[in-house]
């Protein structure tokens, strides 16, 4: 276990981590011994529509500390590092002192290394993206572009290819613009939970039973009707498959099987992203937490 009375109690805390790997405890047990307000830095965790599937703090864990950026999003609504950044800069500013936890390390680079102002997308140029295929979309990009972003996430690809086309501009170049950072890593406490395959796999399976013991399977059906699988809420992992359950497309089996596969696929970018981007972070191991 990490010696909380290491971290300076004052100083922000960050905390990243693959799905699963216990990060949101390590949140709460810091909160707990020091103090401070727990602020969600997860693209998913901040929709509604998904406190199960997402893995949001149960009502007991919010109870405990005060929590914030939860479940506050509508699940039509867009939602980017560009609206949470400006949602983190308030908590920032006040006087208790914010634990940042999550898996999406774009926000946390956002947040440390800053963000560029890229203007928004026009709707005409994302509906285009939305009609070309996801190779279509890599091949168009610039090879700056192409060699920095993680091209086996087909949101980020197409998110590249709307600020080329509609800047005329690729977005290496547009990050290489960028702003000095809200949160610079020296002023903060910076924790990445390092948690390897062999380990992190079976809890993956055991958090999604446990998921599923816990309603998982009625929530998914709350949103069966109207389901958009466009939408950014939708992108909760578990919830097509679990939707394609619903409407008879798949086993509960299968959908169980697809569940855990598309987990374990996302648990291997976040790794490889920490591995790439949080080199100077503080790791901890998630097998002592």
């Amino acid at each position: 276990m990490i010696d909380l009375d290491a971290l300076d109690p004052v100083r922000p805390v960050l905390i990243a981590g693959p799905t699963a790997s216990g990060k949101s405890a390590l949140a709460l047990a810091i909160a707990r011994a020091q103090g401070g307000v727990i602020v969600n830095a997860d693209a998913l965790q901040v929709y509604a529509n998904w406190r199960i599937l997402s893995a949001r703090p149960t009502p007991e864990d919010e109870a405990a500390a005060p929590h914030r950026l939860y479940g506050h999003v509508a699940p039509e609504q867009a939602y980017s590092v560009g609206h949470w950044l400006r949602e983190v800069v308030p908590l920032l500013a006040s006087e208790a002192r914010p634990i940042i936890v999550g898996g999406t390390g774009l926000y946390f680079t956002a947040l440390t290394e800053g963000l560029a102002e890229i203007p928004p997308t026009p709707p005409a140029i994302r509906a285009e993206a939305d009609r070309l295929p996801p190779a279509a979309l890599l091949d168009a990009l610039d090879p700056a572009t192409r060699a920095r972003i993680d091209t086996g996430n087909p949101r980020r690809v197409q998110r590249a290819w709307e600020v080329q086309a509609a800047t005329g501009r690729g977005l290496a170049a547009w990050q290489d613009a960028t702003p000095p950072p809200l949160l610079p890593l020296d002023a903060c406490s910076a924790l990445v939970v390092e948690a390897p395959k062999h380990w992190l796999t079976p809890r993956i399976a055991r958090r999604f039973d446990a998921m599923l013991g816990a309603g998982a399977l009625d929530e998914a059906h709350a949103n069966l009707e109207g389901w958009d699988a466009a939408r950014p809420a939708a992108q909760a992992i578990g919830a097509p498959e679990l939707i394609a359950h619903l409407r008879g497309e798949m086993t509960l089996d299968a959908a169980r099987e697809a569940a855990l596969i598309a987990t374990r696929q996302y648990a291997k970018r976040q790794r490889t992203w920490f591995r790439a981007r949080m080199r100077h972070w503080q790791a901890v191991a998630a097998e002592a937490l």
